[in-house]
Order: C-alpha cells, then structure tokens, then sequence
C-alpha cells in the first residue's frame, strides 16, 4: 500500500476580444470610439461556455455583421439570427441596445430558451474534452481543437521506436497540425532523425492527424522500419523531476498564488479485487465531476513499483481545481499492458481541504473481455441533501448509409453529451449485428453512464485504421429509457478523409421530434431520387409506366381510356415528354400525337395535348417509384385498382390502390449510346486506372460507358475515358481489361421492379456484373438482390441500327481479332480533336488481307531512309470532316518493319473525315533503336488510284533534329502545300510559388481553327534544365497550320506531391506574324477536383477588345476566394455574367491587380458595371479597391474606385457593386438606393428559413439576381404575415417594370407564401412606389412547384416637384 501524488490542473483562460485595434493610419483624432465588452450565451446549451466580443463602430459595422460573426463561434443549426436578453423576455435588434458587460444569448429562432449563466460562465466545461489526457501536461499549451473536433490532448509524448528513453513532449498546436504531412516533418525536427510513419504504444499504426487527435497521449515515432516492441509508459515519463527545496506539487507560471486558492487535494484509495487475474498492467485514470466542471484525466501511478495488484489497495493525492460539489467519477483505463483487464472493488475519495468523504462500491469488471466489455465506468456521488443521478443505459442506434462502400471496419468512437456533462469518448464495438457498421444496416448498441439530462449533441467519429475505412453515416438515434426520449442526430455525410470536407469526425446536434427528423430524411431522399431519376423527362425522351399492383403497363386508348394492364410492347403505352419545367411534364401518346395523358377532376383520361388538365407533376419517392399528380389540382393523382382499372382512393380503399409507377425510357442501349451505369444515387460503375471496376464511382465523365450493340437485347460497354477498354467477366474475375471479344458480351436484363438493368455474361450464362460491399466489382449469381442492379442513364442517345447490320458474335470476334495489331499505342499521344473521331482504325498487312474496294479503303506506304526503327510507330489522318488515329503500324507476322531503305505497306479504313489535308505520324521511343529516319509516306486511294505523296527526310529522334518524335505533313497540290508547315514558339512560365518547378514530364497539345498539333513531349528546352521555380522556358512545336489558336492542352505526369508543377501560363508565337496567344494556368499538376486527381488541364485563350484591371486593397485579409464575376451594360446589351476567376486560383490576392482580357463587341456604349462574387471558398469575403476598363484598340479608358468591402458581413451584406459610367454627351446615372417591401401571407406555413433572391427589371436594365440578406425591420425574416423592409444599391433603373422573385429551397420548411412586393425609390428629383402583386406559393410541393416568380407591375405612384400621377 503506498501513498503516491498525482496533480491535475486546468487553467480557465478568459477568451479573447473579437475587437481589433484599427491601424493608426490618421493621427488626428475625432471622438474616441467607445468599445462594448458583451458576452454572448447559447440558448438552453449551459454546457456552451460562452463567447467574449468587444463591440465597437470600428468592428461591427451594422448588426447583422455583428450576427454573422457570432454565427461563426455559438453552434446553432442555422446560424445566429436572433439576440436576446438572458430570460429571452426581450430581443435586441439595434448594436445601441447592447449594454457594455451584460450578458445576451443567442438562438436562431424567436424561441429561447433560458440558461443558467452562473454555471454557463465556470469554464472549461467538462464535456468539452472527451479524451484523457495527462494531468501533467502543461495547462496552457492545449491545442485548439477544430470546430466539430474532439478536443486533441493538451500535448503529446512522442517516443522515439526502439528507445522509451528518449522521448519527447510536442504541444499540438495549429501551426503543427495544419496536415499529417506538417506534423511528420515537426516531429522530424524534434526527434532529430526521419519520422515517417507514426504508432500507438501497443503496436497499431497511426495513419492520420485525427487518429493522433483520438490516440491516448502518446505516439512511436519511426522511420521506414516496422514498430519496435518496449516499455513506452506515457505516465513514466510524464512525472515531474523532484529537485532539492521544491515541492511535489508545481504550479503554472505566474498563476501559483490564484490556482492555490481555487484547488483542494483529495486522497484516492482503490481496492483492486481479489479475484484471479483482477489486476490490470495498464494504465488507470480517473475524472471527478462538479456542478460548475470536470478535472482533466488523472493518471493514477507511483514511482515505487507495480499499482493494481490483486487484493491490493493503491492510495493517491491528487490536486484537482475548483470544479464544485462533486457529483459523479469516471474512472478507466487505456487497455494497454500484457493483461489489462481489471477488476475493481471499492473506491474510496476524501476531499483534505472540506474533509467529506464519497465511499463508491464498484464490484466492476473494466475489461473487453467481461461483461459489457467497456473499459471505464461512471459512478454518480451521494451529497446530502442532494439527489442522486441514475446510472442510465443508454440505447444507441447507429444507421450506416445505403451507399456502396458505405460501412468501414475502422474503430468508431462517440461521446454523448448534455445538460449534466457528457460521457466520455467511448468505442461502440459489441452490437446485436454479427459485424459492425455494414452498407444500409443500423447497429444497436448499449452505452452505460451517469443519467446526463437532457441531450444536446453528440461527437462521432472514427479512428481511420484499417481497410475501407471510410464510412458514410445516416443518422444516430439514441432512447433514453429513464425519461423515455428519443433524441436523433441526423448526419447523412461522408466521414472519410478522401470524401466530402474530408472528415473523419462530426459534431452533431439533437433533434428530439423525431417526426421532424423523419420529415426532414424523407425530403433529403427524395431530392436525391429526383437528381438521379429526373433526366428521363427531358423533352424528347419517349416513356413507359409501369404499375406494380397490377403488373402492367399503362395505356392510353384512341377513345380516350387508360388502364394500366398493357405489356412491354403495346403501341398504346409509349408517351413522349413534349413539355418539361421543373418536374411538371405534358406526357402525348407516342402513338396518337393529339393525345395526352391527363387528369379531369380526378379521372385518369386521355385529353387535347396542351389542355391545362394534361400538364402533371412527377413527385418521387425514395424507391424510385413516382406519382403523377395533377398541376392543375394538386392533390388529384394517377392511380389504379388490382385490375388495371382508373380508380381513386374513395371508392377502392388505399390496400387495393396503386399510385406508384416504376418509369421506363425506350432507346437506352442503342448503338454509339453513352450511358452512366449507375448503382446508386450518386454512384456508378467506374473503371479504375488498374483496370478493376467499382461501383463507388462518381457520377462524372470517368463513368461513362459507350454501348456497342452486337444483337438485339446483347452489347459492349468500352469506357469512354479510356478508350479500346471493356466490362467483361472472364476466368470469376469481373473488370474493365476487356478487348471486345465474346467474354465482354452482355444481355440486357431489365428489372420491372426498379427499372434496373442486370448485365448477364453471354459467355458464361447465369453469371452477372455484381458489386461486393465495399463496392468492387464481381461476377455474382442472379438473386433478384440490388447487388446485381444498375439504374442506367442516358448521357448520349444512341442510333437504330439499319436492318441486318447488327454483327454477329463470330463477327465481332473476327473485327477485333483483326484490329488486335493496334494495341499499342503511342504513349500519352492520344489524338485531341475538336473533330468527329472516326471508329474504324482496323489496319490490316497489305499482302495478308483481302483488298476491299470501298470509298474508305486506303493503302499507305511507308519509306525509311538509312536508320530504321523498332519503336512503335504511330500514324494520324486529318480530314476537313474528322479525323482517325491513332492507328498503330504493325504486321500480323514475324517480319520486321522499318529496316533502313525498306518501304513497308499497310491497308488503312478512313471513315468520314472528308478530304485529307494533313497526317502526324510518330512513334513512341521504346526498344534499343528509338532513332528514325523516315523518308517518305504515300497514300494511295483503293478505288479511285488517287495518290498523295509525303515528302518527309527528316529524323525522329530525341537527340537527332530538333528533339521530336512526331512529325506533321501537309498534303502538297501542285508543288504547293495546302496549309504551311508552322514552328509555333512556346513558352512556358513556371511559377514563382515554393517548390513550383518539377522533374515530370510535361506534354502539350495546341488546338486551332484546323484541328490540333497532339500531344508533344516538352523535350529540348532552350534552358539546361527544365521548368525550374521562376524560369520561362521556350520550346519548339512544329505542326501544319492549325489557324487561329483556341486553347492548349497541358499534362504533367507526376508520380508523387513532391513532383507537382505550377505553371504560371503558356504564350504561344507564331513567326513571321504579330499573333501572340496568352493562355493563362496559375494552378498546380496534377490537381484535384471533386476528389479526382487530374493531369492535365485545358487553357482557353484570354482574347478581347477591352482589358479589364481589378485591383484588390492592401489590407489585411482583402484577397478572396471566391468566383468573381462581371457585367458591362451598353445601351444595346449586357454582356454578363463574364466570368474572371477565383481566388482558389491565385487571382485576388491583397494589394495586386489582376489583369483580363474581355470581348465587349456590339453592346453599343457602356453606361454601368455591376461586379460581385459567389461567397465560396474559406475566405470569400473581398476588399475591391478599384475597376479599370480600357478599349484596347482605341485606348478610352474608363476608372471605377470602389473602396469597400465586398462581403456579407460587412455593411449592408450585399455581394455586388454596380458603377455608374458617364457617356460622351451624358451625365453618368445616379445610384439610387431601392427600397424593398416583402410581405409574406398569413395562412399557416406561408413563412420561409431559405435564402430570398430578387432581380429589379426597368426600363434601362435591371440590377441582377440579390439576396435579400438583411431585414431593417425584423431579425428574424419571412414570417408569418410579417413586412420585411430591405434595400439594395443600383445604377438608375429608369420606370420598373417587373420583379424576378426566388429562393434557393435551404432550411426547414423552406416553402413561401408571398403576398405582393413594394418597391420604394428615391432620388434628387423625383420618388416611385410601385406594387408587384403576387398572392402564391414559392414551394416546390405545393401550387404549381415553382420557387421562382415573375411579378409584374400593377401600378406605381411617383412624384416629382408639386405634381403627381398614378400609372395603373
């Protein structure tokens, strides 16, 4: 028995003022600024510690900004929008009324809810940290955790592999947590030798920053070697040393005389069990709980030998900081050790300051491998005269997503908290279900803690180790069986580190209306199901219904009947979208075009097309099924009997009735049809770079697929990003290396139920394209399970093949056997043509093949000089009309090609591409002999005898020449080239950026008038070495003439991050000619959008008769990265939206003006600008200091000061400027302020939470698309009956004609009734009032679903001097 000391300390820091101290630009001073010291509280959250801000003229221009600031620190759902005194009896809606050192809270509704400031002002609370940290760790050092982010430890003890002795302590702070790749190279410094890989101390890998966030304390830090078992004992190393004179106990810097006060120190006695194997070897920790905080975890260990011993008693003083009456303990362990399971018996505190004593009878396994397998356990105190809390079982319901590659197999962690703290991080691990976290399953779990009251939020998150490892969660649903709450915490998001924001923890907060939640996940699905479903009612499209009740399809008769009893084939159950907006469609009978599908009170009936009756809405559920629901009425839907007979729900009963239709287009796999196989929502069938396949891909470019139909009801699918590459079934593997022989042949299956297709191998019958849980594909059995069902979608309609041209399977395999010689193909130097592709690049030996006289029929002699060649020799055809290649040069035999003086000749098939004017010919530089030195290529017509000849004599070599292993060759008529041979000058500017310059290789592609040069090699620079930091290097691209310049293509081909390139931009000369084409880049190869790595990028040509100059302050922070956006008005048009750039791409940074060339032809003369942004990226927000235009032919030049910030939390929140012009015999216009009168209806519902957006149309122009961001007269917008007064800035708009009125459908309840707009103006001379009735919905459910309106001008009322006039 011992009595070791064990401190604990928790500094409480005041929070820092949001005010900042204005530069001192100006040295007279005027009034002195009078600063507000407020603090602002969380409405019914007292766990929420509060936010401290200094309030002054200086930092909160308006109240709003004061809102959206606040916004950004209390985490309300919605954001801050309401203010109010702290029993919320009263709501501040002016900065004058907030008092210097009160206390407010914040919501985002009118509702509040009280708080306790007393106990919501003692902070840290303890459910803020999550995790155990040490108590010796410094208290002031602690990082700051993310928002949504457990709390990290206050600092790290980083061993190095190998050695426990050295050993090093790192404060995670932002500078060193900035990325996993920051902090390896942080620790690299500490540790002074290479750190490369991190591990937990018992062996586990730590692979990213969140796994250190949640990791205990301590890390291994190692090099490229594999862990190295030792003593790594975190506390060991965490004790202070004892010197001569100073006590045990140590107190923070300048803060001993104060924390002395406020501690007391208690005496911890456990009793270990005298159990067989009730001692633990691993590490014990204890947090005590008061009314006012936690303690941090306190390690519990001595100096003098092994703690915890069976039927052994450990005695501890511990020093823990004024947390109040204490009221429950949590104590665990870190489950390290060789055996660390433990059994406790009693634990026994006695405060030595207060003298009271807490007696807690634990009799408690904390072990994985006993009872409920948790490793810590909560025990609530007895105080007199106080109740004691329960300890409650908490029923946790976890939903994983229904995504494919949905669940993970990494370790998942949740922390529940409320009104009476929280409970710790614990691991969810032992659920009813045989695995954890599976696609589309909700595993239950039971999580014992101190009763916690009322629930507030929740922390999950997951470890990042293993396999798989991301996850997409649903929702979390926790029953509290003490009070019989149900609480759900909706997610519905990524929490992957290569998904979404990338992270692998959320925050998130309760929902105790479970109707609500269930409303607002029925709404989420189904928005979801229309974006994947809504591209079959494109005009056009011709559609089948299917009726699942009855079996059958619908139909509509020539009498005017429907039922719903018709087959697949029955001519009268065709119907043709004819109309489309939104989702409300005119449906006309494929068959008798004056027929449409219509509802008439209620009846299914066949009507005129047009007739308002025939226009129907498509409402989606989530089983992909729609109802057809009458535009006109709604309410009135398409349903059917058992029978197949018009019914409604009155007369049948809703058992028998049917109002659910599975949607069916004809013509999906025609032949040349690019399709998106889509497995779910917002997945599809991707072929993978190693050529496997996924069902987890995008549902972008990379998934599309080519249908090649061999027979009726039988097709291929080639992948269209990767061309001459095939879904096949092979030897039970399922993948995309097909070649287009039998095993890629599929029969279509199409599933009545879902509209799904099924892809059966016509090779190995019974065997189908499937998808394993995480995704990969298979070659599965038919089950009728969603694992073998692909919802297809149309990217490109396909053509009828004429009668008797389909190919037999035997044929096809002859076509590709035949094209098999074209394998290879020049590396990286695909053909890129805005020109039709022609498909038929068959080459065939001369001598071995079967001359077919056709008009596409070409023999092609190829004349090496005095070096041949055994690389592999590529050649392209361009015509007036497309283009074919790349056709790989290649014999069916042995014998060798391109020996020197040899002519080799080839029989080529050149579809559709008109007359030839130019071919490229190359090779790819493999082998022994890359050298070529190519004489001459002939083409010879097969059927007319036409010939053009190719005088070459040139090298093709990287080190004969000018470095080129491509070369192009105009066709020569009458001695004369028809278009030159061009050798554009390129230079290439790398980047002034840190590590901007590579060692790749970088390839480029320019595109003109007349085609394009193909992918070229950037090979012999006139610099020593390549694409160094800063450098322009200048290079040599010869090509026929490609006309004027549109755009080039740029890839770089890097292995890895250390590799990447930054290009400045690409100028490209033409001699003997004043063009220069400036294509701008400022980005980083490869690049990552929408979680693809891209290697190449397109640049288009910045060309235009004005330059544009937008010159950014030089103030702190002034740089955006948002989208920013131009208009120029001219008397004849407006040329917007043009867009300039983002600031994601190094565009807008402080004090730099950014320079645009812009085409302003025929818009007559300018009268006004309108700039703005999109408020995306971190830091949208933008101080524009001034806009220069200038003609670039006749030098007018126009200057546009701006001076302002551009920001939604800066004075009045608009995003968008506009500037008046003066004309050469006019006065500029005058900026008038509008002001804007909403009134929103009085039935229920009619208030709205989105975003309103409002366009002023008038006689000269109008003002753009603006949100009606902050009301003058309300804090909270849109309610109920409620006018809401905005006013916005624009250039004069002349007598108003009409408003365009929106909102984006965000928030709950985001459906508007709006009653009528008034817009009041005001200028020097005169004043308009104009009315704009409306009396609709904007509700996308409701009404006619629209959420956009165009409202006209019923009458206006202006004055001017002494005289009036009304205008109806």
């Amino acid at each position: 028995m011992s009595d070791t000391p064990s401190t604990g300390f928790s500094m409480i820091h005041p929070t820092s003022s949001e005010g900042q101290v204005p530069s001192p630009r100006h040295l007279s001073l005027t009034h002195p600024v009078v600063a507000k010291r407020i603090s602002f509280y969380k409405s019914g959250d007292p766990q929420f510690g509060g936010v401290r801000v200094v309030v002054n003229p200086r930092s909160f221009k308006s109240f709003d900004a004061l809102l959206d600031n606040l916004s950004r620190k209390v985490p309300l759902p919605f954001g801050v929008r309401n203010i109010s005194t702290p029993r919320g009896r009263h709501s501040i809606t002016r900065l004058e009324e907030l008092e210097d050192g009160e206390s407010y809270l914040c919501s985002h509704g009118r509702k509040v809810q009280p708080v306790d400031l007393d106990k919501a002002r003692r902070r840290p609370r303890p459910w803020l940290s999550s995790r155990a940290v040490s108590t010796h760790a410094p208290p002031h050092s602690a990082a700051v955790a993310a928002p949504g982010m457990p709390r990290a430890p206050r600092s790290l003890v980083v061993f190095r592999n190998g050695d426990p002795k050295t050993r090093r302590a790192v404060l995670l702070s932002r500078k060193v947590t900035q990325s996993f790749e920051a902090f390896l190279q942080h620790l690299t410094e500490v540790m002074q030798r290479p750190v490369v890989k991190l591990y937990a101390t018992d062996g586990r890998r730590v692979p990213s920053l969140q796994a250190v966030i949640l990791s205990s304390g301590a890390v291994v830090a190692a090099g490229r070697e594999p862990f190295k078992p030792g003593n790594y004992d975190i506390q060991k190393y965490l004790l202070p040393a004892r010197l001569p004179g100073i006590s045990q106990r140590v107190y923070p810097k300048g803060n001993g005389k104060s924390e002395s006060r406020k501690s007391s120190k208690w005496k911890v006695f456990i009793i270990t069990s005298d159990l067989p194997d009730a001692g633990t070897s691993s590490q014990i920790y204890i947090i005590l709980y008061g009314q006012h905080r936690s303690s941090a975890p306190i390690y519990l260990y001595g100096t003098d030998g092994a703690r915890f011993q069976d039927g052994h008693q450990d005695i501890f003083t511990i020093t823990v900081g004024d947390i109040g009456r204490l009221f429950k303990i949590r104590i665990g362990h870190t489950n390290s050790g060789q055996s660390p399971s433990w059994h406790c018996k009693e634990i026994h505190l006695h405060n030595m300051t207060s003298g009271k004593q807490f007696y807690v009878p634990v009799q408690r396994w904390l072990a994985r491998d006993r009872e409920d397998g948790e490793i810590c356990r909560e025990f609530p105190l007895l105080s007199k005269g106080q109740p004691v809390l329960p300890v409650t079982i908490y029923e946790v319901n976890v939903a994983t997503g229904e995504l494919w590659n949905a669940g993970t197999t990494a370790n998942v962690y949740i922390s529940i908290h409320g009104e009476k703290g929280d409970t710790g991080s614990r691991k969810l691990f032992r659920s009813k279900s045989a695995f954890n976290f599976l696609r589309g399953q909700t595993d239950t779990f039971f999580l014992e803690a101190v009763h916690l009251g009322h629930l507030c939020k929740i922390v999950i998150g997951h470890d990042g180790l293993g396999p798989g490892n991301g996850w997409f969660l649903d929702d979390v649903v926790i029953k509290d069986p003490t009070t019989n709450y149900e609480y759900t915490f909706f997610c519905h998001r990524w929490l992957d580190q290569g998904e979404d924001d990338c992270k692998i923890v959320r925050e998130l907060y309760a929902r105790d209306n479970s109707i609500f939640s269930a409303r607002q996940k029925l709404e989420v699905k189904r928005k979801e199901t229309w974006a994947a479903e809504s591209w079959k009612f494109t005009k056009g499209n011709t559609l089948q219904f299917y009726n699942k009740l009855t079996g059958g399809f619908v139909r509509l008769h020539p009498d005017g009947t429907v039922d719903a009893i018709g087959d697949k084939t029955d001519k009268y159950g065709f119907f043709d979208v004819i109309f489309n907006k939104g989702n409300i469609c005119i449906f006309q009978s494929h068959e008798m075009r004056h027929f449409s599908l219509a509802l008439d009170n209620g009846i299914v009936t066949g009507m005129v097309s047009g007739e308002a009756t025939t226009e129907l809405r498509v409402l989606y559920q989530p089983n992909r099924c729609a109802l057809l629901e009458s535009a006109l009425v709604p309410g009135h839907t398409v349903a059917f009997d058992r029978r197949g007979k018009i019914a409604d729900e009155s007369s049948t009963g809703y058992a028998n009735l049917s109002k659910e239709f599975v949607i069916f287009v004809k013509g999906v796999f025609l032949n040349s049809a690019v399709v998106l196989l889509a497995t779910s929502l917002c997945q599809a069938l991707c072929l993978q770079p190693d050529g496997s396949c996924t069902g987890v891909g995008s549902q972008s470019e990379k998934s599309y697929w080519k249908v090649h139909k061999i027979s009726p009801g039988i097709c291929m699918f080639e992948s269209m990003k990767n061309a001459q590459m095939y879904l096949r079934i092979k030897d039970g593997w399922c993948d995309g290396t097909g070649t287009g022989d039998v095993s890629c042949h599929f029969k279509i299956k199409e599933n009545l139920e879902n509209a799904s297709v099924s892809l059966e191998s016509t090779k190995s019958p019974g065997l189908f394209v499937g998808l394993q849980s995480d995704g990969q594909a298979k070659p599965m059995i038919y089950t009728k399970d969603t694992n073998v069902c692909f919802y297809p979608q149309v990217i490109q309609f396909g053509r009828e093949n004429p009668m008797g041209m389909y190919a037999t399977p035997s044929q096809e395999e002859e076509k590709i056997h035949e094209s098999k010689t074209q394998k290879k193909i020049l590396a990286g130097s695909e053909a890129r043509s805005p020109l039709p592709s022609s498909t038929a690049k068959e080459v065939r030996h001369f001598q071995n093949s079967e001359t077919l006289l056709s008009e596409d029929e070409w023999k092609v002699l190829v004349l090496t000089g005095n070096t041949g060649t055994q690389a592999n020799v590529t050649l392209w055809v361009y015509g007036d009309e497309g283009v074919t290649g790349p056709i790989s040069l290649q014999k069916d035999s042995s014998e060798q090609l391109f020996l020197p003086g040899q002519e080799d000749e080839f029989q080529v098939e050149l579809r559709s591409i008109g007359n030839i004017y130019k071919i490229r010919i190359g090779h790819d530089g493999t082998s022994g002999q890359p050298n070529w030195n190519l004489q001459k290529v002939t083409m010879q017509h097969t059927k007319s005898k036409k010939i053009l000849d190719f005088a070459a004599n040139m090298w093709l070599s990287q080190i004969q020449a000018d470095g080129d292993i491509v070369h192009e060759l105009p066709v020569v008529k009458e001695g004369q080239a028809i278009f030159p041979l061009v050798r554009y000058q390129v230079d290439v500017y790398t980047g002034q950026l840190k590590h901007a310059e590579t060692e790749s290789s970088v390839f480029l592609c320019l595109f003109g008038e007349r085609g394009d040069s193909g992918l070229r090699l950037l090979h012999k620079s006139n610099m020593p070495v390549k694409f160094q930091r800063g450098q322009i290097d200048t290079f040599q691209v010869a090509a026929v003439s490609l006309g004027k310049l549109q755009k080039v293509l740029l890839r770089c081909e890097a292995s890895d991050k250390s590799k990447y390139w930054y290009c400045e931009k690409v100028v490209v000369r033409e001699p003997g000619t004043t063009a220069e084409y400036v294509f701008t880049c400022q980005r980083w190869l490869p690049f990552m959008s929408q979680g693809i790595i891209h290697s190449e990028i397109e640049l288009h040509l910045q060309d235009g008769d004005w330059k544009v100059t937008i010159v950014t302050g030089d103030h702190e922070n002034a740089g955006t990265t948002a989208t920013v956006f131009l208009y120029v008005y001219g008397e004849t048009k407006c040329s917007g939206p043009i867009i300039l750039g983002s600031g994601k791409h190094q565009l807008f940074n402080p004090n730099t003006a950014d320079i645009f060339k812009i085409n302003l032809k025929d818009i007559g003369e300018i009268y006004k600008i309108r700039i703005g942004h999109d408020n995306t990226g971190k830091n949208p927000r933008w101080y524009l200091e001034e806009v220069i235009l200038e003609n670039i032919a006749t030098y007018e030049r126009f200057c546009f000061p701006v001076d302002s910030w551009i920001a939604e939390n800066e004075n009045d929140g608009d995003l968008w400027k506009e500037i008046p012009i003066m004309g050469t015999k006019r006065a500029p216009l005058p900026v008038v302020l509008y002001e804007i009168h909403t009134y929103t209806g009085t039935m229920p519902g009619a208030e709205t939470e989105s975003n309103v957006f409002i366009n002023l149309i008038g006689t000269r122009g109008d003002s753009g698309k603006r949100r009606l961001h902050h009301s003058k007269n309300n804090e909270i917008k849109f309610q109920r009956g409620q006018v809401d007064i905005f006013s916005i800035k624009a250039v004069s708009l002349g007598k108003l004609k009409k408003v365009l009125v929106s909102h984006d459908g965000t928030g709950p309840g985001n459906g508007w009734f709006l009653g009528s707009i008034v817009v009041k103006s005001e200028d020097e001379d005169s004043s308009e009032e104009v009315l704009f009735p409306c009396n609709r919905w904007l509700d996308e459910y409701r009404d006619d679903g629209k959420t956009q309106r165009e409202l006209l001008a019923e009458c206006s009322h202006s004055t001017g001097g002494q005289t009036g006039s009304v205008v109806s």
